[in-house]
């Protein structure tokens, strides 16, 4: 038995369709994704602070983020942020990375047939790898003194 699924926008239809039929995912499955998994987030003693001090207005962050999964699972091209760079700098380590996974997996889980499932958290895993070396980047460059040079007015940096 089959049945339609609602036409789905993508910058790459033939790509998406593939994969909506192999991971039986679609952006209904990956809105319910979404909002479960941030409601979880938020109510999570260690990640929910986090989030509460940066998001005061959940509706467009979590249409945001579905636009983000619908182009990292079914890459429809809908998410043009740069994620990186908005993560970079919160106060987080591994431990804060490892319970987000461990949300995301089991609420991807209870939410994503089985090969969907795998699907986006295999893809949850590399972000979550990514964007910790990038928090660990910035701390690096934070935390780095800064090369002095030729601090005189003539030039020279003073030494013999």
């Amino acid at each position: 038995m089959s049945f339609d699924r609602p036409a789905i926008i993508s910058a790459r239809p033939a790509l998406t369709a593939e994969l909506m039929e192999r991971t039986g995912l679609d952006e209904e499955i990956l809105r319910r994704l979404v909002h479960r998994f941030y409601d979880r987030v938020r109510a999570d003693a260690l990640l929910g602070p986090i989030f509460a001090a940066r998001i005061r207005d959940w509706g467009p962050h979590l249409d945001r983020m579905v636009e983000f999964w619908s182009s990292v699972a079914l890459m429809t091209g809908r998410y043009h942020g740069a994620p990186v760079p908005a993560h970079a700098t919160l106060p987080v380590d591994w431990t804060h990375f490892d319970r987000w996974l461990t949300l995301f997996r089991a609420t991807a889980g209870e939410v994503c047939p089985p090969a969907g499932a795998a699907h986006v958290i295999e893809r949850a895993e590399r972000i979550a790898r990514s964007l910790h070396m990038a928090v660990q980047d910035a701390g690096r460059a934070a935390s780095a003194v800064p090369a002095l040079r030729g601090g005189g007015a003539d030039g020279r940096d003073g030494s013999a």
